[in-house]
C-alpha cells in the first residue's frame, strides 16, 4: 500500500490547476474549507476529494509557484463532522458484479448484501457526475477495486462499489465502479431544489428492496431545455446534424460541487474565431457539428464557420448552389441553407450566427453536456434554435482569426505535447519512455467524454493499489488497469479514479479535439517549469 503522508504534497495538473494531496477525507475536507474561506486571488475553482483537492487557478493572475506558497499557509482542521438528514436508497441487489466481489471477498451474496445494509455512509464529496456522491464510512470488509476496463455504458439508478466507497449512477454514463445492485430513486433532477437527492453531510442508508417486479432501470427524470420553438423572427434549422451536433459556448465554472463538469467547446480558437467574424463576443454560443452538416435559414441571417470544415455550399432559394469562401461572414436569405462538406482532415466546426442563438442558460451556460444531459439536447434534424434580435448596425468588421492548427491534423503523426503528472510517479520507467516514444491510436471508442487511445505496448503501473478518486481536467491522461490510456475532454467527469499520467498543454486540446479514429498520436514533453512541490505544513497538519 501506498504511504499516507504527513504532510501535503502539490502536483502539476497541466498548465492551468495543481493537485494538493492530504493525509485523509478528514484533513481533505478540512483543508477545502480553510481554501474556500481564504479567497485567494487567481483561483477559478477548487474540487475536493477522497485525499486531494484539486485547484484551477488563472496563469495570468497567478503562477503556480506563487500560488503553491500561498496554500502552505493555510490551517484546517477536521472536516468531516456532520449532523446531515438520514436518506435511505431502497436497492434490488441484482447487478451485474454482485456475484465476483462476493467471490472476490470471500463472502456469500447474502453476507455481501447484510454488509452494505447494515453500513452508516455519509456524502463525502461529490463527483463524476451531477448528483453522483462519494459515500463514506462502510463496513471496512466492502473494499474493492475497480474494473480492469470501465463499462461505456452504466444505467441510471446503477449501485456500485470502488475502493471503500459506494454510490448511485444518477444517469447513464461510462464507468468503472463494480455493479451490485439497482435503485429506482432518481438521483438528480433539475426540477428540484436542491436538484441532488443527496448533499454533502447527509447520512445514507441501503435498504434491501428484494427483486425488481419489472426489468430495467428507468431512466432520470431530469429537465432539459428544448431547442425548438419556431416563434421567433430569426432561426437556425438543422437539416442534418452529421456525426454530432451540439451546441457549445465556452462552458461552465464553479459547478463542480454539483458534479457537474465544465463542457463547452472542445477546440476553443474555432468557436472564437466564428464569433469574431460575425461580430459576437468570442465565447457565444455556436453549433459544433462534427463530420459536416446542413442548416437552413428561417429569416435573414448573417453566420460564419470556423475549424475542421471543408467545403461550404449554399443553396439558395433559386436553386443556385455556390461554394462559399472559409473565415468570411455569409448571409443567408430566409429558406436558404449552407451545407459543411467533412474535412479532409479534423473533425469539428464551429457554426455561429450573428446576435447568438437565444437558448436559456443552464448552471450559467448554453452549453450541451453529453455526460451529465444538461443543457440544450444533442441537435437532430427538425431542431429549430432561435436567434437573438438585434438593432440596425453596420455589417461587422471581420476580425482575424486566431491561428488553427491546420498543419498538426493533417500530419500522418499528430504530436501533442504533456506536462507529466500528477500521478506519473505511479508509473514504471518503462511505461514513462513507452508514452513517448509508442505511437497511440485512436479508436472508435471516442466522444466528447474522451478519445480513447490503444498502443502495442500498455502503461505498467509501478503502484498497483487503488487510487481514491480525485478531481481531473481535460486534457488529462487518465490510465486504467488494462494500460491503455483514455484523453479526458470537455465533458469528462469531475473526478476519476485511475491515475493521470500526463496533461495536455492548453493549446493541445484544440488539436486533440479534431483527432479522428484511426489516426495515430505521438506524445512529447512540453517545455514546463512546473514540478512537484513538498510544501511546509501548518502544525495542525502535521499528522501522526
Amino acid at each position: 500500500m501506498t504511504e499516507l503522508r504527513s504532510t501535503p504534497r502539490i502536483l502539476p495538473v497541466g498548465e492551468q490547476a495543481l493537485l494538493v494531496e492530504l493525509a485523509d477525507l478528514a484533513t481533505t475536507l478540512g483543508f477545502f474549507d480553510s481554501l474556500r474561506a481564504a479567497e485567494l486571488d487567481g483561483i477559478v475553482e477548487a474540487v475536493p476529494a477522497a485525499r486531494t483537492v484539486l485547484v484551477k487557478y488563472a496563469p495570468g493572475t497567478v503562477s503556480y509557484g506563487e500560488l503553491a506558497d500561498r496554500l502552505a499557509t493555510l490551517d484546517v482542521s477536521d472536516g468531516t463532522s456532520s449532523s446531515g438528514q438520514l436518506v435511505e436508497i431502497p436497492v434490488h441487489y441484482d447487478g451485474a458484479d454482485l456475484s465476483e466481489v462476493a467471490d472476490l471477498l470471500g463472502i456469500t451474496t447474502a453476507e455481501l448484501i447484510r454488509r452494505h445494509c447494515e453500513s452508516d455512509y455519509r456524502v463525502a464529496f461529490g463527483g463524476f457526475a451531477p448528483g453522483f456522491a462519494y459515500l463514506a464510512g462502510g463496513d471496512p470488509l466492502l473494499d474493492v477495486p475497480r474494473r480492469a476496463t470501465p463499462r461505456t455504458r452504466i444505467p441510471a439508478g446503477a449501485v456500485g462499489l470502488a475502493g471503500t466507497f459506494s454510490g448511485v449512477y444518477p444517469r447513464e454514463s461510462p464507468g468503472g465502479w463494480q455493479l451490485i445492485g439497482r435503485t429506482d430513486v432518481v438521483m438528480w433532477d433539475l426540477d428540484r431544489t436542491p436538484p441532488a437527492t443527496l448533499q454533502p453531510g447527509d447520512r445514507v442508508r441501503f435498504v434491501d428492496a428484494g427483486p425488481a417486479r419489472v426489468n430495467g432501470v428507468p431512466v432520470s427524470t431530469s429537465t432539459v431545455i428544448r431547442a425548438n420553438s419556431g416563434c421567433a423572427e430569426r432561426a437556425v434549422e438543422v437539416l442534418r446534424p452529421g456525426a454530432q451536433a451540439v451546441l457549445q459556448d465556452e462552458g461552465r465554472v464553479g459547478v463542480a460541487g454539483l458534479g457537474v463538469t465544465g463542457s463547452g467547446a472542445l477546440d476553443r480558437p474555432a468557436l472564437h474565431t466564428s464569433n469574431g467574424l460575425v461580430g459576437n463576443s468570442p465565447g457565444e454560443a455556436a453549433i459544433e457539428f462534427a463530420q459536416g452538416g446542413e442548416i437552413e435559414a428561417h429569416g435573414e441571417i448573417v453566420l460564419a464557420v470556423a475549424g475542421a470544415c471543408g467545403e461550404l455550399r449554399i443553396t439558395r432559394r433559386s436553386g443556385r448552389v455556390d461554394s462559399a469562401a472559409g473565415l468570411s461572414p455569409i448571409a443567408l436569405g430566409s429558406g436558404e441553407r449552407l451545407a459543411i462538406v467533412p474535412a479532409r482532415g479534423g473533425l469539428r466546426n464551429y457554426l455561429a450566427v450573428r446576435g447568438g442563438f437565444d437558448v436559456p442558460l443552464v448552471l450559467g451556460s448554453r452549453a450541451t453536456d453529453t455526460l451529465s444531459g444538461i443543457g440544450t439536447p444533442p441537435l437532430t434534424a427538425g431542431s429549430m434554435l432561435d436567434v437573438r434580435t438585434i438593432g440596425a448596425v453596420p455589417f461587422p468588421p471581420v476580425r482575424a482569426p486566431e491561428p488553427w492548427p491546420s498543419e498538426h491534423v493533417f500530419a500522418d503523426v499528430v504530436e501533442l505535447p504533456v506536462v507529466l503528472g500528477p500521478r506519473d510517479d505511479w508509473f514504471t520507467q518503462q511505461a514513462l519512455g513507452t508514452l513517448f516514444t509508442q505511437l497511440w491510436g485512436v479508436t472508435r471508442q471516442s466522444n466528447r467524454v474522451g478519445l480513447r487511445l490503444h498502443g502495442d505496448l500498455p502503461l505498467e503501473r509501478s503502484i498497483t493499489d487503488e487510487l481514491p478518486s480525485e478531481g481531473v481536467v481535460p486534457g488529462a491522461l487518465q490510465v486504467p488497469a488494462s494500460g491503455q490510456p483514455v484523453l479526458f475532454l470537455a465533458d469528462h467527469p469531475v473526478t476519476g479514479g485511475y491515475p493521470v499520467i500526463a496533461v495536455l498543454t492548453t493549446r493541445a486540446l484544440a488539436v486533440a479535439a479534431q483527432l479522428t479514429p484511426g489516426i495515430s498520436v505521438r506524445f512529447t514533453a512540453a517545455d514546463s517549469s512546473l514540478t512537484p512541490l513538498a510544501v511546509h505544513t501548518p502544525t495542525s497538519l502535521e499528522l501522526p
